[in-house]
Formats: C-alpha cells, structure tokens, sequence
C-alpha cells in the first residue's frame, strides 16, 4: 500500500504575532519544525558568503565594534551589527529588496535538504514569516496563520525588540499585513488572547488536518 504523502505545514503570520509560540507548541507535540529565521541568522554567520556580501555592501556600519577592520587584518570573521543592518534595510526598500535577494535562496536550499532528510515523517512544519510574500506557499500543502490585531503586533514588538514606534512601524510595513494573509490561509489561529487560547486551536488544527489527509475506507 502506498504510503500517504507528507503533510507540509507552513506556519507564517506576522512579525511578533506569535509564530514561534505555535511552532514551540508544534515541536512539543513531536513535529519537526524547520524554520526559517535560523536558516536566515546562519546565512549570515561570521565567515559566510553571505555575511562577506552584506559587509562588502554595507562597510563597517553593520561590522560589530570594527570587526570587518579587524578581519582585514587577519583576525576572526567578523560578526554583522544585526540592529544596525536592521535600521538599514527597513529604512530603505531597495537594501531591504537587496538582502532577501541574498538570503532567501540560501534558505530555499537548506528548506531543500532538510525535506530531503525528513522524508519519511509523516507531517512537518515549515516556519516562514514571509511565506506569502517570497511564494513559499508551493512547499507545503497546508498554511496556519498565527492572527492578531496591528496595535498588538506593534505593542509586542516594541516590547520584544526594545524598538521605538517609528522603527517597529517600519519593520511591519516591510510585510505584507495580516488582513491580506487571512483570505490566502488554510488555518487561521488566534492569538488575540495569548498563548493559553492558541494551544486548544492547534489540537483542533492538527486533528482537522489528520482526519482530512485520512484515507477513505474501501467501498463495503
């Protein structure tokens, strides 16, 4: 008998709507969870290509405490100022649009040989916050969600980041919102209440999942 095919999460939502918290919920119910912020953060790891990209564009302004001075001068790779590449690429369309040129194939390769590695789990979860808007959706076979309203995102950001309005602003801006994602998901979790209300939805959503992806018994 063949076997089912893979169930393909692809769980997305907005910056600091709280997308790590259904993900931690997910991995503690045993699904691996795959995300894309950590293929992003080691993209970009001292000593990389990608880092080298970004330090050869940008200069000791996203070098922490002149380490791409130091690096020249055969020290240690140097380490990118994340905050001051943030204050950059937000602030900017064109950088921002420069650096998910860099970044993003590297995290489609890895998502690559990570499925590769999984296949025969029966179910994964595939973190992406911008899984709409880089067209990610083709990796999965089902999308969760995880809703709030704006002022909370902000709120949560701001608290979460130590960022200002204007900054934080900024960093929602440079995604789609969520009121556009709704209509484009197959799940959408609340999370207007917290994390104590979004558990008993993702049990729902996984057993609704599960129960759909069933086969059909043989005809009597």
């Amino acid at each position: 008998m063949a076997l089912p095919p893979q169930r393909r999460i692809g769980l997305t939502g907005g910056i600091a709507s709280g997308k790590s918290t259904v993900g931690r919920l997910l991995a503690e119910r045993g699904l691996p969870v795959l995300d894309a912020d950590v293929y992003a953060r080691e993209a970009l790891a001292p000593g990389s290509p990608g880092a080298a990209a970004v330090l050869e564009r940008f200069g000791e302004r996203v070098a922490l405490s002149g380490a791409a001075t130091r690096a020249l001068a055969g020290a240690a790779a140097p380490a990118l100022d994340r905050a001051a590449l943030g204050r950059i690429v937000f602030g900017d369309a064109a950088e921002l649009r420069w650096l998910e040129q860099l970044v993003h194939p590297l995290v489609r390769q890895r998502f690559a040989t990570e499925l590769n590695g999984l296949q025969d789990e029966p179910a994964v979860v595939l973190m992406i916050p911008l899984l709409f808007e880089a067209g990610l959706e083709g990796l999965c076979n089902e999308t969760w969600l995880v809703d709030c309203d704006e002022d909370q995102q902000l709120q949560r950001l701001m608290g979460r980041d130590g960022l200002g309005e204007a900054d934080a602003r900024a960093r929602l801006a440079a995604q789609w919102p969520l009121a556009r994602k709704r209509a484009l998901a197959t799940v959408v979790l609340d999370n207007r209440g917290g994390p104590v209300a979004l558990a008993p939805q993702v049990e729902g959503a996984l057993r609704a999942g599960a129960a759909a992806a069933a086969p059909s018994p043989p005809p009597a």
